[in-house]
């Protein structure tokens, strides 16, 4: 990957960091990146190790628990603040990448989160993904189809 590529993907990146609420979709960042979406897709993961949807989610996520925490906005409408047209989908992935669901860190105290400055909390309180099992190193692609691995050549 050259360094020109990787500032166009920085490009893509800031767009989502910027424009989460907005309407992304990967042909719109691709043509930010100026690639093709098949190209700008393999390209992001491999920069930044994440497809770009789910990074797009994961800020989008993180705003949503500022929103909650807040407590004058229902989950619906925190929902669509954040650029999500699906509750449920948006309350699915909340709930993978916090570990509650939105109701449940709406109502939860978030006292401890008031002394700490806004950089370290965005550090401390972004969501995590959990881990994935291991790519396949020998490239055969059998892991991915059936969920184990190949056994080893001579």
């Amino acid at each position: 990957m050259t360094l020109e590529d990787l500032v166009r993907l920085r490009r893509a990146r800031d767009r989502m960091d910027r424009d989460y609420a907005e309407p992304l979709d990967v042909p719109a960042l691709a043509r930010t990146a100026l690639m093709s979406s098949g190209h700008f897709s393999r390209s992001f993961r491999a920069a930044f190790g994440e497809t770009p949807y789910s990074y797009l989610m994961t800020r989008r996520i993180e705003r949503a628990k500022a929103l909650l925490r807040r407590g004058d906005l229902s989950v619906t409408e925190v929902c669509f603040e954040v650029g999500c047209t699906s509750l449920g989908s948006f309350s699915s992935r909340f709930t993978e990448l916090v570990g509650e669901s939105p109701s449940a860190y709406r109502n939860r105290r978030h006292d401890e989160s008031a002394a700490i400055p806004p950089c370290v909390a965005k550090i401390r309180t972004r969501p995590v993904r959990s881990a994935r099992p291991p790519a396949d190193p020998g490239g055969t692609g059998q892991e991915r189809r059936s969920g184990t691995r190949p056994p080893p050549v001579a």
